[in-house]
C-alpha cells in the first residue's frame, strides 16, 4: 500500500499559523464592519464594486464570481445594499439585458472609512502574516 507524500510537523505548524493569523483578521473585518453599520459580507460587496479591474462597477454576476456567491444571494444582497442607499442599479449601456451594480456617495463613504481601517490593520500584520513560501509546502521538507 502506497502513501502520499508526508506532510511534517513544522508544514503543519505553518499550515496552522496561516489560518489563524487570516481567522483573526477576518475577525476584525467582522468586527469593524459591524461597527460601521454593514455586514461583512456587505462591506464585501461594496469591496468588489469599487475594486472591480477596470472600472468602478459590475454586473450581479461578476459579483457573485467575485464572492463566490450565488447569483440570487447576490441579487439580495444587492437588494438589502441598494435599500441602505449604499449601491445603485443601472441598466448596462452596451448591454440592455445586463444589470451593473456602483456605489452611491453613501456608499463610497462608507466603504473608504473601512477600507482604510482594513489597509492599517493589514499593515500591523505584515510582521506575522504571510503566505508560506513554496518550498516550505513541498513534499520531502522538514
Amino acid at each position: 500500500m502506497t502513501t502520499g507524500p508526508r506532510i511534517t510537523k513544522k508544514q503543519y505548524e505553518i499550515l496552522a499559523n496561516f489560518r489563524y493569523e487570516l481567522r483573526r483578521f477576518l475577525r476584525y473585518s467582522e468586527q469593524i464592519s459591524r461597527k460601521h453599520g454593514v455586514t461583512p459580507l456587505q462591506y464585501q460587496l461594496l469591496l468588489q464594486i469599487k475594486g472591480f479591474p477596470g472600472r468602478e462597477r459590475a454586473s450581479v454576476s461578476e459579483l457573485a464570481e467575485r464572492l463566490q456567491a450565488k447569483h440570487h444571494g447576490v441579487v439580495s444582497l444587492v437588494t438589502r445594499c441598494e435599500a441602505l442607499g449604499l449601491v445603485r442599479r443601472r441598466v448596462d449601456d452596451s448591454d440592455r439585458r445586463r444589470v451593473m451594480v456602483e456605489l452611491t456617495e453613501k456608499g463610497e463613504k462608507r466603504l473608504e472609512r473601512l477600507a482604510e481601517l482594513h489597509r492599517q490593520e493589514l499593515l500591523t500584520l505584515q510582521e506575522r502574516f504571510f503566505v508560506p513560501r513554496r518550498r516550505d509546502l513541498l513534499p520531502g521538507r522538514s
